[in-house]
């Protein structure tokens, strides 16, 4: 007979049977063995009463403990596994059953492997099939369900509201920053155009200051000069009456030749020390005999 025996029988290779004197006692198998364990109550932590069962995956590594270490080796370690599972679930409240059940399962095989290393039987894993719980708790847990659900919706809902406010208040934001920065772009635009128009007019009347100075200095601008001036106030003096205004006369102001020849007086002298503030003051005296305009 070819047979491989255990520890203290039959060495490997090839054996001999004595007749009537020797028999096969055990016949153990060395393939993985799967156990169904049946149907349990257990006790959580927090008093809740379970239906629970599993299927139990073990191997025989040593056949010689296996027959003579223990009775009924499958049976040993179906009533292990019942006991340890019932002690391993009176550590857990009912959440923690159904949120680590693979921790559980690990923790049922380490236990198993502590006792049935005598037995020469290596549990290799288990699995928990079904947990059953009473109907109202199942009902508890139920409303416990569709209460989160219901809080998460909320949640959810006042936090894509907070967004949308947030959204709202970050755009009305955004466009009060750019109207401001238009305005502001529009002021600056505005004060530079006004600025280089205040430049240019400058800048013209300085070149026409420049240009009537040139003139008066020339021969004959003196008598030029003169004429200019008596001809804006012959003029002023003919508007006056196409206006309904009511103006004050100096009592010389039909003395033309007095006019002029204090405007030129004027002229002269200023011309000796500047000749720019000659001209300012002469087109100063031509204004004068301008007609004011209506209001």
């Amino acid at each position: 007979m070819l047979a491989r025996a255990s520890e203290g029988s039959w060495p490997f290779g090839l054996n001999f049977l004595i007749p009537i004197l020797d028999r096969i006692r055990y016949v153990q198998s060395l393939k993985e063995i799967v156990i169904d364990v049946p149907e349990q109550s257990a006790v959580s932590l927090d008093n809740v009463t379970l239906q629970i069962d599993g299927v139990l995956y073990l191997r025989i590594l040593d056949p010689f403990k296996a027959s003579y270490g223990v009775e009924d080796p499958e049976y040993a370690v179906t009533q292990l596994a019942q006991t340890t599972m019932r002690s391993e679930l009176g550590k857990l409240t009912l959440d923690k059953v159904f949120r680590e059940r693979e921790c559980l399962n690990s923790n049922i095989v380490h236990s198993i492997n502590q006792a049935s290393d005598e037995w020469g039987i290596r549990c290799l894993r288990y699995e928990i099939k079904d947990i059953h719980v009473p109907p109202r708790v199942k009902e508890s847990m139920q409303m416990q369900v569709e209460a989160e659900r219901k809080k998460r919706a909320t949640v959810l809902e006042s936090e894509g509201t907070r967004e949308a406010a947030i959204n709202v208040a970050e755009g009305r934001k955004q466009a009060q920053i750019l109207a401001s920065e238009g305005q502001k772009a529009e002021q600056i635009n505005k004060a530079s155009g006004e600025a280089q128009a205040i430049l240019a007019k400058a800048e013209a009347k300085a070149k026409a200051i420049g240009m009537l100075s040139d003139a008066l200095t020339e021969q004959n601008g003196g008598a030029a000069a003169s004429l200019s001036v008596a001809e804006q106030y012959v003029s002023a003096f003919s508007n006056l009456a196409k206006e309904s205004n009511t103006i004050l006369l100096p009592s010389s102001a039909g003395d033309i030749s007095g006019m002029v020849t204090q405007a030129m007086t004027i002229y002269g002298t200023l011309a000796k020390s500047s000749p720019k503030a000659a001209v300012a003051v002469l087109e100063e005296k031509s204004d004068n005999f301008r007609c004011p305009s209506s209001p």
